[in-house]
């Protein structure tokens, strides 16, 4: 039995330490980095909301656009993958809505590369694979393709071509034809390095593979253009017959692949969007309220835990050490997920802390009580989070329902700092129970497992 708890506890200790290196404000080296395989917290570092760090609200308007296409829940959808795309990009808590019948409004806490979120909302991302001929465009040219006649868009590359796509077919224009569309790509692709350069991997789809491997079979060491929206992203000569896939290459910094593969994965916006509105948004609190927030927050955990060790005294010092173990818990989710912290997110978590403290109260009073009626030290600490358990339970899970409530209108009516708060909350009652019913019962296991009447009778030290 010893010797299992000894093991806990040293998986305790390792999770602790992990924790703590996770947490820290310092700057992760880039294969700790790469191990975060869903890649939503490349830099591994505790994000702020707009409230907090600030951001940016930007307005896209569909103007120009037949208002009738946009009645049709049309811009719902676009609505729908912008805000897959700021997730992706990381930015959590991301305030996505309608704004009338045709624009869309953005909020975007603590961005770091603005450049690089305008283009990843903005963008349509119309795929195009390109047959160019035997003399391919430049990289980074604009043309025009078959598929943009087709859809009526618009690529200013220059009057010749502006006059093609509206019909006027001057001498000197030329239409490309297009082979394949961003329609036969699966939603896996991802960035990678290969050969010093980032290149985008991307899979076919089964039902489109036979086709795709028929046209770049007949096409060996002849190029393919692969288009972004009307513009040359590279034109790579084919070097042999692919079926499932292939790499995009080009000029691509590692945040620009990136954001070009959620792209690539979240679909092509069903309409152009053009940004009405664009501004700065500075932190509400600023950051001496921060900072006195964040003095304010450590004095009331070090009232809890001096509330813990002078009431329960050695129970109560356990249980004090458990609660620093659930902050560095916490603080490692927000950062992995990540979470973005606001106003009501820390709320969340705050209450989440009373929660924890809620948790091992009902386990030290019932673990006095247990003393009182003769048990062992042993006996009295198994008893004691066996009996307290029932109703640790149904008060956390009234509370996960009603965070399930509050999530559920969060997301139907746009308020993000509702949803916000709900899922910190939820973060924090889970890892309050992991931390009471596993950390404080293996350091009450160890401490009074193998202890002898003399500690049992030591009223004083035990606090009853």
């Amino acid at each position: 039995m010893r010797e299992r708890n000894l093991i806990s506890l040293v998986i305790i200790g390792f999770i602790a330490l992990l924790s703590g290196y996770i947490a820290a404000p310092i700057e992760k080296p880039q294969f700790v980095r790469d191990l975060v395989f869903w890649q939503k917290a490349p830099d591994l570092q505790l994000k702020q909301g707009l409230d907090l760090k600030g951001g940016i609200q930007v307005l896209l308007s569909a103007n120009g656009v037949d208002s009738s296409r946009a009645l049709t829940g049309t811009m719902e959808t676009a609505r729908t993958i912008i805000e897959g795309r700021v997730n992706s990009l990381g930015t959590t808590e991301a305030n996505v809505q309608l704004s009338g019948q045709d624009r869309i409004a953005i909020e975007l806490p603590g961005v770091t590369d603005r450049k690089l979120a305008i283009d990843l909302v903005q963008q349509t991302g119309s795929l195009e694979f390109v047959d160019a001929g035997a003399n391919p465009p430049p990289d980074g040219t604009v043309i025009s393709t078959t598929y943009a006649l087709y859809r009526g868009l618009l690529y200013p590359a220059t009057a010749a071509v502006g006059k093609a796509i509206t019909g006027q077919t001057p001498s000197g224009a030329t239409i490309y034809p297009t082979a394949f569309t961003g329609e036969i790509l699966e939603s896996n692709a991802a960035p990678q390095a290969q050969t010093g350069q980032v290149v985008v991997r991307f899979s076919i789809k089964p039902a489109a593979q036979a086709s795709f491997r028929e046209f770049t079979g007949s096409r060996l060491q002849r190029p393919m253009c692969i288009v972004l929206d009307g513009k040359v992203l590279s034109c790579p000569r084919i070097q042999a017959a692919l079926t499932d896939g292939g790499v995009i290459t080009g000029q691509f910094t590692n945040d620009a692949a990136r954001n070009f593969a959620v792209t690539l994965n979240y679909g092509a916006l069903p309409i152009p969007l053009s940004i009405e509105t664009i501004r700065d948004v500075g932190a509400t609190l600023g950051a001496e309220s921060v900072r006195r927030s964040i003095i304010a927050g450590l004095i009331g955990l070090s009232v809890l835990m001096l509330f813990l060790i002078l009431y329960y005294r050695l129970p109560g010092a356990l249980g004090a050490l458990a609660l620093i173990f659930f902050t560095l818990f916490s603080l490692a989710e927000f950062v992995l997920l990540p979470v973005t912290l606001t106003l009501p997110g820390i709320a969340g978590f705050l209450i989440s802390v009373a929660t924890a403290v809620d948790a091992n109260i009902l386990v030290f009073e019932r673990f006095k009580e247990e003393l009182r009626s003769g048990r062992t030290l042993r006996g009295a600490v198994e008893s004691a989070f066996n009996r307290a358990w029932p109703s640790i339970r149904d008060s956390n899970a009234s509370t996960l329902i009603t965070c399930a409530v509050l999530f559920l209108f969060g997301s139907t009516f746009g308020a993000s700092a509702v949803k916000g708060f709900a899922i910190n909350l939820v973060l924090g009652i889970l890892t309050s129970l992991f931390t009471t019913m596993f950390v404080t019962r293996t350091f009450m296991r160890l401490s009074f497992g193998g202890a002898g009447d003399e500690m049992r009778e030591n009223k004083t030290l035990l606090g009853f």
